[in-house]
């Protein structure tokens, strides 16, 4: 693509964040990138049932959207936040545990589990890479997403499968069922898909993404959490996860989604193409992470594309699956978590962002 595209970046503070996101969604023009006349989806981002810092959507992170939103004459009957289960997690709990609840209660919108919803076969008229190979009976997508907005409510952090993730990534929880892990073979391809599925059927795109605490290392969920300050927004989603993750440390254009979005005119990767919006200095800010993957990812590839792939079908597509889930839920839940996880979390709490998550 040869127009440049806008991110908005800016550094924040807790006792500033929620006033900061509005300044950032209306210096990003989010208006006109989803404007009013149409239903706004708030897709959250949950990587875990359990809270941990930077895995999901923050509570201050939707609090600053809806307050945003809602004193710029967004109609909250027409504000639809949403997320979706996987076979790992549940997004009722989820919504509790990362303290969204009582956010979307103050504001008086209500979360809206997409598997309680109808789902559709909708058949997508762009050159999908993989997923129709991958789903041939057809893809299966919430009808209530046709025609509607939508606002992606990434967090900044490495992934195991795909190096970064961030809006673009978002999107998968929302547009594919639970049984989406079929697609972790092909991350990237499908990443490229997901991006070429939301053109089709959203009006209207846009992201937040909240940089206050990052997570770096075995992401999106055993990771190390880094305070980061910052909180970017875009219409222009491949732009966003490119920003974020040269912040992070990685060359955007040599991440493969990223690059493939950006040679297919599905958005800009190159930062040179980039026009940063706010404080630039912050956007030149480098944390030096690296990605890593944790004992569940690293089991994975290696039955998707490693020594044990001639155990895939057995493993990975016959009724023997539901060991998969259940190894993960083990050692995420119940070895992970209780002791590694236990102590990062610790340290979370003393810093100013853990006290304001204690506040919500």
């Amino acid at each position: 693509m040869t127009t440049r595209s806008q991110v908005a970046v800016l550094r924040t503070q807790p006792e500033t964040v929620v006033e900061d996101y509005g300044r950032l969604m209306r210096l990003s023009k989010y208006d006109q990138a989803v404007p009013r006349e149409h239903e706004l989806i708030l897709k959250l981002n949950l990587s875990w049932t359990k809270y941990f810092p930077a895995c999901s959507s923050q509570p201050w992170q939707v609090d600053g959207i809806l307050t945003t939103l809602l004193a710029d004459g967004y109609d909250r009957a027409r504000i639809l936040p949403v997320e979706n289960k996987t076979v790992v997690t549940n997004p009722v709990e989820g919504c509790r545990n990362n303290r969204w609840d009582p956010v979307l209660r103050r504001h008086g919108v209500a979360f809206i589990p997409l598997p309680e919803v109808e789902w559709t076969v909708y058949r997508f008229t762009s050159p999908l890479l993989r997923l129709n190979r991958i789903f041939p009976a057809g893809i299966e997508i919430p009808r209530m997403y046709v025609g509607k907005n939508i606002l992606q409510l990434p967090t900044m952090k490495t992934h195991g499968h795909s190096t970064t993730t961030g809006a673009i990534k978002n999107s998968f929880g929302g547009l594919l069922k639970e049984v989406r892990h079929y697609a972790h073979e092909f991350m990237h391809e499908v990443l490229v898909d997901l991006m070429y599925m939301q053109r089709e059927l959203h009006p209207g795109i846009f992201a937040v993404m909240d940089g206050t605490v990052m997570g770096d290392g075995a992401g999106p969920r055993t990771m190390v959490p880094r305070v980061g300050n910052l909180i970017l927004a875009a219409a222009d989603q491949v732009a966003i996860d490119a920003i974020a993750a040269k912040i992070m440390g990685f060359d955007p254009m040599a991440i493969p989604y990223l690059r493939m979005c950006h040679e297919r005119g599905l958005g800009v990767a190159d930062p040179r193409e980039i026009e940063i919006v706010g404080d630039a200095e912050a956007a030149d800010v480098t944390m030096g992470f690296k990605t890593s993957r944790s004992l569940v990812i690293w089991g994975d590839q290696l039955i998707r594309r490693g020594p044990l792939r001639p155990l895939k079908r057995l493993l990975l597509h016959s009724p023997l699956v539901v060991w998969a889930p259940f190894a993960s839920n083990v050692y995420h839940d119940f070895l992970w978590y209780p002791t590694v996880g236990r102590g990062r979390i610790r340290a979370f709490r003393d810093t100013p962002w853990g006290r304001l998550f204690d506040r919500y």
